[in-house]
C-alpha cells in the first residue's frame, strides 16, 4: 500500500467563532445545560436557531450516536447542525426541514439512553505528554510528536465536544485532575455503521457520507471540501489505502499560499498533525480525506482540495472503509 508522499491539505482561512449561547463572556455554564434538563429536554421542542440550549445540545448528542455528525458538540444550532438534520431526515424518509420536529424526535429518540453523563478522569488523561503546538511548518518539524496541547483538549476530542463548552459543563481546573468525575456527552453510540459500499463527498453541502449496496445513507460527517484555489477533484476515484496516525511531508511547492522561502519538513505524527489521526489515500494523486486539529473550523474553512473531517469522524470513517472502495466526488 502506497500512502500518497506529500498531502496538500491544511486550513486556509478561519472564518468561525465557537460562543456557547448566552455564556461566551463567562466561565459559568447556561443555567439551562444542567445534566437533568439535557436528558430530559421535551420532544415537542423544535430545534431551530430558537431552541433552548438543552435541546439543541440534546439533539447534536443523538445526531452523532445515531451516526449523522453535526461536528462539533457545542449546543449551538449551525449550519452543520442543520445539514446533520436535514442528512438524517433524509435517510429516515421524513419530510427534509432542518429543523428537528415531532415526527424527527420520535425516531431520534429511541435511542433512550442518557445524553450526558459522568466520567472519571483517568491519570492517562492528565498524563501527557503535552506540547504547545508552534505556527510554523519549521517549528512543528521539530517536534518529536504532534501531541495533545493539553488534558482539556484531549477530552474535548475523546468526547466530540468544544473545550469552552466543556469547561461550562464543568470546573475547569478539575478537567487537569485524575480521579475527578465530570460530565460529559455520552458520544458512545448503541449501534454500528452497517456494511458500507462506498463514500459520497458532497461540496453543495460540505459533507462525506457513506452509502451501503442500496445506496442509502448510513452515516454523515461535516466536511472542508478545498477551495477556489484548490477545488475539490471531482470524480469517481478509489481509496488506495489507510494510514493511521500518517506523518505529514510538507512541500511548500504545493502550496499555492506557501511563504516565500518556506521549505519542506516532515511533521511527526499526533492529534495536532495537519493531517490529523488518520489518511484516507485517493487515487487522485496528493488527494485524501484526513483529520485536523482544528474540529471548530470544518466546513466553517476552505482547505487545500483535500476533504478534511474531525479527527474523530475521520477515525470512524477509516474504520468502515477498505482499499479499493468507491469514492465519488461531487459539487
Amino acid at each position: 500500500m502506497k500512502i500518497s508522499t506529500y498531502l496538500t491539505c491544511i486550513t486556509v482561512a478561519a472564518l468561525h467563532v465557537v460562543c456557547i449561547p448566552n455564556a461566551c463572556a463567562t466561565n459559568t455554564v447556561n443555567d439551562s445545560l444542567t445534566m437533568e434538563n439535557v436528558n430530559n429536554a421535551q420532544q415537542l421542542e423544535m430545534v431551530d436557531e430558537n431552541a433552548s440550549p438543552a435541546a439543541i445540545l440534546r439533539a447534536q448528542i443523538l445526531l452523532d450516536r445515531a451516526h449523522f455528525s453535526p461536528g462539533e458538540i457545542d449546543a449551538r444550532y449551525g449550519t452543520n447542525m442543520r445539514n446533520a438534520i436535514s442528512a438524517y431526515q433524509q435517510a429516515k424518509h421524513v419530510e427534509r426541514s432542518g429543523v428537528i420536529d415531532v415526527a424527527t424526535w420520535s425516531l431520534l429518540n429511541k435511542d433512550d439512553l442518557p445524553v450526558l453523563s459522568n466520567y472519571t478522569i483517568t491519570s492517562a488523561d492528565t498524563a501527557g505528554p503535552y506540547v504547545a503546538i508552534p505556527s510554523t511548518m519549521l517549528a512543528k518539524s521539530k517536534l518529536t510528536e504532534l501531541a495533545y496541547s493539553s488534558s482539556i483538549e484531549l477530552l474535548g476530542e475523546k468526547f466530540h465536544i468544544n473545550p469552552t463548552l466543556l469547561q461550562q459543563l464543568n470546573i475547569a481546573e478539575n478537567l487537569k485532575r485524575a480521579g475527578t468525575v465530570i460530565i460529559i456527552p455520552n458520544v458512545l453510540s448503541p449501534e454500528p455503521i452497517p456494511a458500507a459500499e462506498k463514500i459520497v463527498v458532497d461540496r453543495s453541502d460540505a459533507s462525506v457520507s457513506l452509502l451501503d449496496a442500496s445506496g442509502n445513507i448510513i452515516a454523515r460527517f461535516p466536511a472542508s471540501t478545498g477551495s477556489q484555489h484548490d477545488p475539490l477533484p471531482t470524480g469517481n476515484w478509489l481509496i488506495q489505502g489507510i494510514a493511521k496516525n500518517p506523518v505529514f511531508n510538507y512541500n511548500p511547492k504545493l502550496f499555492w499560499d506557501a511563504s516565500a522561502g518556506s521549505a519542506k519538513a516532515k511533521i511527526a505524527p499526533g492529534p495536532n498533525n495537519p493531517v490529523g489521526l488518520a489518511w484516507i489515500d485517493l487515487s487522485k494523486e496528493h488527494y485524501g480525506i484526513h483529520g485536523t486539529p482544528e474540529p471548530s473550523k470544518i466546513a466553517k474553512t476552505e482547505s487545500h482540495g483535500c476533504i478534511r473531517l474531525s479527527n474523530w469522524d475521520v477515525m470512524t470513517l477509516s474504520a468502515s472503509v477498505s482499499t479499493n472502495m468507491s469514492a465519488i466526488l461531487q459539487e
